[in-house]
């Protein structure tokens, strides 16, 4: 994927804990504009993709983290909850169950999508096997397609609607393409530069990728988002990027946004 780095921690002895100490400062976001009321909180979880041990710790770091005047404390998941990782059906059983305390919001990611897609189409297959399909597919109990056959894909659509908790559906239908909270948009891929945010199309909040990475406008909030994974989070004038591969590297983060700073939480 464009942006991605893969990490040999045996080549590069020391990263882990470099990348940690990075992590565990606390920067201005460009602009110096208060962009959350005093008081208020977000943590924005970058991509999971199945990787429900992560989710598990990180959470528990995310209920502990010090929260001494703050009264409102927003949970926002970035997407890409499902594929690659080895446990789909976990990450969205823990999602039904925010913590206490919490303000959450899910965003809708590409992959989840897919996955809807898939019910109402078992063609998909044919595409949704290439990024990450077989590993959702195992984790509700279903035997992916083993023959490249539209008899098959409908054999495995069958099987995992009939697999897919009511609540799990649910709970993919009811995501959101983006939200604002203060002077921060969550989304999943990103924003097209030059259309307001109220107008973007569902495609490019899920999808979008160069022409919103490699843009310096003022998008008329600073956008926080997953969708491209890199080997640790991006901050920049006009965005925040929060995917650091989880399924890959191990490392799921969050961004905890207070007024214009923002620091960054990590596991492995």
């Amino acid at each position: 994927m464009p942006g991605f780095t893969d990490i040999d921690k045996a080549q590069h002895p020391g990263l882990r804990s470099l990348i940690s100490r990075w992590f565990a400062g606390r920067k201005q976001v460009p602009g110096r504009r208060q962009r959350l009321r005093a008081g208020e909180r977000v943590y924005a979880v970058g991509d999971i993709h199945g990787c429900s041990r992560q989710l598990d710790a990180l959470l528990a770091r995310i209920v502990a983290d010090p929260a001494e005047g703050i009264s409102r404390r927003f949970l926002v998941f970035l997407g890409d909850y499902v594929d690659r990782g080895p446990d789909s059906k976990g990450v969205i059983e823990r999602l039904l169950t925010p913590p206490a305390g919490f303000e959450a919001t899910a965003v809708r990611g590409n992959h989840d999508q897919t996955l809807l897609d898939f019910l109402v189409d078992p063609a998909v297959y044919g595409v949704w096997r290439e990024f990450g399909g077989r590993e959702t597919l195992l984790s509700y109990g279903v035997t992916p397609p083993l023959f490249d056959q539209i008899e098959d894909f409908d054999r495995a659509r069958n099987e995992l609607a009939a697999a897919l908790p009511a609540t799990h559906r649910q709970f993919l239908e009811r995501l959101v393409g983006g939200l604002r909270i203060g002077g921060y948009y969550f989304t999943h891929a990103g924003v097209r530069p030059g259309v307001a945010l109220e107008e973007q199309s569902a495609e490019d909040l899920m999808w979008i990728r160069e022409d919103f990475l490699n843009s310096r406008q003022d998008f008329g909030a600073v956008v926080v988002h997953g969708h491209t994974p890199t080997p640790q989070p991006v901050i920049q004038r006009n965005r925040i990027g929060v995917d650091t591969g989880a399924y890959a590297t191990g490392c799921l983060t969050a961004a905890v946004l207070d007024g214009d700073k923002c620091r960054f939480i990590s596991v492995h």
